[in-house]
């Protein structure tokens, strides 16, 4: 990625953090903007959403999202209006960093107990 597209994409994960935040985030829901990757061309910037819930599933705070995005892409362009000539389109997704961080801890965890095992079977 360029320095123009990294700039870009941190510029609209701050802004869309705040516009989630402020306008879209349902009660006892907490929405964050992990990630914003922005196509050379600045036309696409996919978002990558973590959702923390206890009271709902986070697929209706995903949907919910969707329905709105057209909303939510108009307050983004009137906060980065003067940085970009064309507001660029948004794709949201579910980061899954923490499930693959999760899986990882158990896999790790597992092949340190059969390390364990093993040692203690040769003594």
């Amino acid at each position: 990625m360029s320095i123009r597209t990294e700039r870009l994409g941190s510029v609209i994960q701050k802004d869309l953090g705040e516009i989630l935040q402020r306008n879209y985030q349902p009660s006892g829901t907490f929405i964050t903007v992990t990630q914003v990757r922005v196509t050379p061309d600045l036309s696409i910037a996919k978002v990558y959403l973590s959702v923390f819930s206890q009271s709902r599933d986070p697929n209706s705070v995903y949907q919910f999202i969707d329905d709105h995005q057209d909303e939510i892409r108009y307050e983004l362009a009137s906060k980065i209006k003067n940085q970009v000539r064309r507001i660029p389109e948004l794709l949201f997704f579910e980061d899954d960093t923490s499930q693959y961080v999760n899986k990882m801890e158990k896999l790790f965890n597992k092949v340190k107990e059969q390390r364990k095992e093993g040692s203690d079977e040769e003594n």
